[in-house]
């Protein structure tokens, strides 16, 4: 399965990256949606995850969308939170969060816990410009993690 990551699109998709997400099997939105439509828009792309970020509160995007958000997909367990430091890394396999628009992955040291952050496609805080993340997993195994760059489209 391709898990497309994003995070941080702050009420604005581009079409660069509506086109980057089309093919994926599920897109894992890390918080800081900011906008019902764009949940949407992204809703009919591929089946939706996602947590609420520090500039969600004035959007509804139903009773899955919390704080922290878990499910199992691909035989792995997966844990979203916009903040890094209120991820359980514990009890999940891969974990997402947002926040500060800079895109990293890595294994925890600790717990070999797969975490990532997709940065950001609209608001980028680093020179690599507009980024989401992508995974590729199945039967409880990771087989791919990359950073994806979009285009610069300002």
């Amino acid at each position: 399965m391709r898990f497309d990551i994003v995070s941080d699109t702050h009420g604005h998709l581009s079409q660069e990256l509506l086109e980057a997400l089309q093919g994926a099997d599920c897109i894992v939105h890390a918080g800081d949606m900011c906008s019902d439509s764009d949940y949407r828009t992204l809703s009919r792309i591929a089946p939706l995850r996602m947590c609420l970020g520090n500039n969600d509160w004035g959007s509804d995007y139903g009773p899955d969308v919390k704080r922290v958000t878990k499910f199992f997909s691909a035989g792995l367990r997966w844990q979203v939170c916009h903040y890094r430091e209120r991820l359980d890394l514990l009890t999940c396999d891969v974990a997402i969060c947002g926040h500060t628009h800079r895109p990293f992955f890595e294994r925890d040291e600790r717990t070999r816990v797969l975490v990532m952050n997709p940065g950001s496609p609209t608001f980028p805080r680093t020179n690599k410009g507009p980024t989401i993340g992508r995974i590729e997993a199945d039967n409880g195994h990771v087989h791919s993690v990359r950073i994806i760059q979009l285009r610069k489209v300002r």
